[in-house]
């Protein structure tokens, strides 16, 4: 299981504020903390920054470095801050967030992924935007995954994103999601698959209680990543509960160190 920590992101007001004001100590704190809380990958997210985002993207990769030892997912709709991100990168195989089925956005991002050798998120979405079906989804994964492995990126290297939209807003979005990931994993089971959870609960009361349920079902379904806030103990003692209750956890090691931790408390 592979731990996106989302948090230092400069569309959240404290991490904005703290980027803003260049305090160190606080993302260096906030990085940390991720890590220490079970993060695999800090994600690094400065998009709002629009005006000085290659500088931010830059300063920031630089600061998160000088505490955590783990990989970067740089992420951004700007190449040249994703290119920024992975120049300064040191720490294990980076990874992208995202490419797409756009043929601009996958002309952008591939030669970055190829070049830096990095992993990548691949959004189930191409020039006729965000599909509605599962089959509509399936469609644009089966032509990324023909493109990015006749261009050399591995099986492993690739976690598809089926695209959490608002159960608010279409009571079946939450179902084409679990559909989605049965389907590629069925045709493509050595691919990975990663989502952020908190679209499923937009506009709706108890948000972290329902992306606790969609983590849940999409574990079963076999999403093996999630971009999430690790230090909401609530959610990562599910994450490791659930591990456990699937078999993926020899000798229910991972959930007694969870217990241990209070993670259940």
């Amino acid at each position: 299981m592979l731990i996106i920590g989302e948090l230092i992101n400069t569309s959240r007001k404290l991490i904005g504020e703290a980027v803003e004001k260049r305090d160190a100590d606080y993302i260096r704190k906030i990085a940390a903390d991720q890590v220490a809380a079970g993060a695999n990958y800090v994600d690094i997210n400065c998009g709002t920054m629009i005006f000085d985002e290659v500088e931010t993207m830059e300063w920031l990769v630089n600061t998160v470095q000088e505490v955590v030892q783990v990989p970067l997912c740089i992420d951004s709709p700007n190449p040249k801050a994703i290119e920024a991100g992975l120049k300064l990168a040191r720490n294990g195989q980076s990874l992208i967030n995202s490419i797409t089925g756009e043929k601009e956005r996958y002309a952008e991002i591939l030669p970055l992924v190829l070049n830096y050798k990095t992993k990548v998120v691949a959004l189930c979405m191409d020039d006729n935007g965000m599909p509605e079906t599962a089959e509509d989804r399936m469609a644009v994964a089966q032509n990324l995954y023909q493109n990015l492995t006749e261009a050399g990126v591995s099986e492993d290297d690739i976690y598809f994103d089926p695209l959490v939209k608002p159960v608010s807003t279409g009571d079946k979005a939450g179902q084409e999601v679990l559909d989605t990931i049965k389907l590629i994993k069925q045709k493509y089971p050595k691919v990975h698959m990663v989502c952020g959870l908190s679209n499923v609960s937009f506009g709706l009361p108890n948000r972290k209680m329902l992306n606790q349920f969609f983590m849940i079902q999409t574990m079963t379904m076999g999403m093996d990543s999630y971009i999430l806030n690790p230090l909401d103990k609530s959610m990562m003692g599910a994450v490791q509960g659930s591990q456990t209750l699937l078999g993926n956890d020899s000798y229910c090691t991972g959930y007694l160190n969870a217990h241990r931790n209070k993670l259940y408390e």
